[in-house]
């Protein structure tokens, strides 16, 4: 597990010293999603017993309301146990990439990895079992689940999309870029940049980026892979495809196997 979770940390880390995403919103939720999921991986271990240093939480057990009919009881995912080695997994190496913890953009990059721990903890969630007789639910007892990492992705790209772009002179803390919001606070969950994005619809191969043109796209599609927002709103082209393919295929006894010619006409939409 632990060779693992290097492996995948060291390409990250290769991914995000690229040119064209240092500084960038991707780069701040390529760092942020990476210290969720470590997150929550090791907890998700820890709860499951793979992990000989952890369990569950057991803290909560024994507490409750009696007078509403419920208590703490179960495993609750221990989410402390996986922050903490989250941090100690990737906060170190980035602060003694140089020494200078307090750089602008090392103070970033520690920001967004905290910002993803913060996700998995917003999102845990609560779930009971009924007791009583009949399923009556008299009693229930209930324990702390983190949520999918699916919902916690979906969470942190609208963190994403809603990324603040601040000052690239760190002065005692870090600060939004424009001067006119410098007093609205930045959260513990908000994603930081420095850099604005390169333009990915273009192709550039001096930072590796290889363009829309040409990318084939789903014309009634209003997501990612849709035309309107893959081709850059430069378009798209229209051409047919003719696909020739084996079917209604019989077995005939004995012994051999029967089948039509069947050809089908597909549009194809790709970038212009």
């Amino acid at each position: 597990f632990l060779i693992s979770a290097r492996r995948a940390a060291r390409g990250i880390r290769e991914l995000t010293a690229l040119h064209c995403l240092a500084g960038t919103k991707e780069s701040a939720f390529v760092y942020a999603v990476t210290a969720a999921g470590l997150v929550h991986a090791v907890t998700r271990s820890c709860s499951a017993g793979n992990v000989t240093e952890c369990s569950c939480d057991t803290k909560l057990q024994g507490g409750g309301s009696a007078s509403e009919g419920w208590h703490w009881g179960g495993c609750s995912d221990d989410i402390h146990y996986g922050m903490a080695f989250s941090r100690s997994f990737l906060d170190a190496p980035i602060r003694n990439v140089t020494g200078k913890s307090s750089s602008g953009l090392l103070a970033m990059n520690l920001h967004n990895n905290e910002a993803g721990r913060q996700a998995v903890a917003k999102l845990m969630s609560v779930d009971c079992r009924c007791h009583g007789v009949s399923g009556s639910c008299a009693v229930k007892t209930c324990w702390k689940t983190m949520s999918s990492f699916e919902k916690i992705g979906r969470f942190l790209k609208d963190k994403y999309e809603n990324s603040i772009q601040i000052s690239d002179k760190l002065k005692k803390k870090l600060r939004r870029k424009e001067k006119s919001q410098r007093k609205i606070p930045i959260q513990k969950d908000d994603l930081l940049y420095v850099n604005k994005s390169p333009n990915y619809c273009v192709e550039d191969q001096k930072l590796g980026i290889p363009g829309t043109q040409g990318r084939e796209c789903n014309r009634t599609s209003d997501g990612p892979d849709g035309c309107n927002l893959l081709c850059c709103g430069r378009g798209y082209n229209t051409h047919v495809v003719r696909h020739v393919e084996r079917c209604e295929c019989k077995f005939i006894w004995c012994c051999y196997v029967r089948c039509r010619r069947c050809e089908t006409m597909t549009d194809v939409h790709t970038c212009k």
